[in-house]
């Protein structure tokens, strides 16, 4: 009798590639669904990176295995980004090179984890934390952010949740699925929490850094004494428009780095040769395509959060980076369009989807049940016309 590990038993679908399914399969009846359910960039891979990809093909230089941990120049490349934009004195020996940053966190959780380890997670949280915490059999420990503070968890709550048994602690800022963005005073806050417990380590996920419009960029392992104490998840997906070429990366000290190297090279080794020449261009290359991008972001949240605001019964934040929003639709359970009731954030996408033909994503696989997440990564055209069928269809429910 076939039979599964009770490791991938314990583990859920992440919610927003099956949200992005059902979507496809609509759209293949023929159905003109809006999809906001994917965190992906809208744009094209900038000119100058894909021309990079081609020179490295037509070079002929690049078709043996790397380097596990990417190659030096990368390596190099990505410290003296850290060095110059984010105050942190990384060196190519402190880089490891992943098939996006999925995998990079994946490498350093089962690096670092052992079974009854716990991981304080800020909640809501990317889906994919959870699901690796429990694959390396450890334990989530979730610390909740209201909206009424902009879903960000507060250094009292993250004391309160460490106990002997806490070995980490991850977050994303900016945030996914929120778009709220840590300021530097509650950082420290957190930091100061962290250095008082010397065995306790920081997963700070900073894949979004680009897409942050509140004119400060502030790294966890800039601040006093958090260099050794942190491990920075980054990437080329959000901010270069790579989400396909799957190149993301960590910058930790140099024995998490070697313990990361160790367990990729056991699982995929090296990233693709390729996207890493891409990569190369894009960290060092002209970086007005990607501020462009943020431009057309910071406009679309503006479009996002007044069409929003028109919408009775649903409550928002003001978010401050990334290209989501996460409001509050509990109003509308246990309401009906007289053949369906909505009990819940779940059953509110899939009626959204049938009826409104646009695909969000319940929030509860990011921690809060009350919430759905909405990317505006898509065109203004498709926004404006996503957010006039859902305020058209939530008027059916009563």
């Amino acid at each position: 009798m076939s039979h599964l590990s009770k490791r991938i038993e314990s583990i859920e679908e992440s919610a927003t590639l099956a949200m992005a399914a059902k979507a496809r399969e609509f759209k293949s009846r023929g159905i003109d669904v809006i999809g906001l359910s994917l965190g992906e960039p809208d744009f094209k891979t900038p000119k100058h990176i894909c021309d990079a990809a081609k020179a490295a093909i037509d070079d002929q230089k690049y078709f043996s295995y790397p380097p596990v941990a990417g190659y030096q120049d990368l390596r190099e490349a990505i410290a003296t980004k850290y060095q110059k934009e984010n105050n942190v004195p990384y060196k190519a020996e402190h880089i490891v090179v992943s098939n996006g940053a999925k995998q990079s966190i994946a490498n350093v959780m089962f690096a670092l984890l052992n079974p009854g380890d716990e991981v304080i997670v800020f909640s809501p949280y990317w889906v994919s934390y959870d699901a690796l915490v429990r694959l390396t059999e450890a334990t989530p420990v979730f610390v909740h952010g209201g909206i009424e503070n902009d879903f960000k968890v507060t250094a009292a709550q993250v004391e309160k949740a460490i106990t002997p048994s806490t070995r980490a602690i991850i977050f994303s800022s900016p945030c996914n699925p929120t778009g709220s963005v840590f300021t530097r005073q509650e950082l420290e806050s957190i930091a100061a929490v962290v250095l008082k417990h010397p065995h306790l380590l920081v997963i700070a996920d900073e894949i979004y850094e680009h897409i942050n419009f509140t004119g400060e960029r502030v790294s966890l392992a800039s601040l006093p004494d958090m260099f050794d104490r942190t491990i920075t998840v980054n990437g080329f997906a959000k901010g270069y428009a790579m989400t396909g070429w799957r190149v993301g990366y960590i910058a930790a000290p140099k024995w998490i780095a070697d313990a990361a190297n160790k367990m990729q090279g056991q699982l995929t080794s090296a990233n693709c040769s390729i996207a890493q020449r891409a990569a190369l261009a894009a960290i060092t290359g002209d970086i007005a395509p990607t501020m462009k991008m943020v431009d057309e972001y910071h406009s679309r949240r503006e479009i996002v959060f007044n069409l929003l605001k028109e919408i009775p019964g649903i409550k928002a934040n003001y978010p401050q980076g990334a290209f989501y929003f996460f409001p509050d639709v509990s109003h509308y359970f246990g309401k009906s369009d007289g053949k369906k009731v909505i009990h819940s954030a779940d059953d509110l996408c899939l009626w959204l989807l049938e009826n409104a033909h646009v695909s969000l994503v319940p929030g509860g696989a990011f921690g809060d049940a009350n919430c759905v997440r909405l990317s505006y990564a898509a065109s203004e055209k498709d926004l404006r016309e996503a957010l006039r069928r859902i305020k058209e269809s939530l008027a059916k429910l009563s």
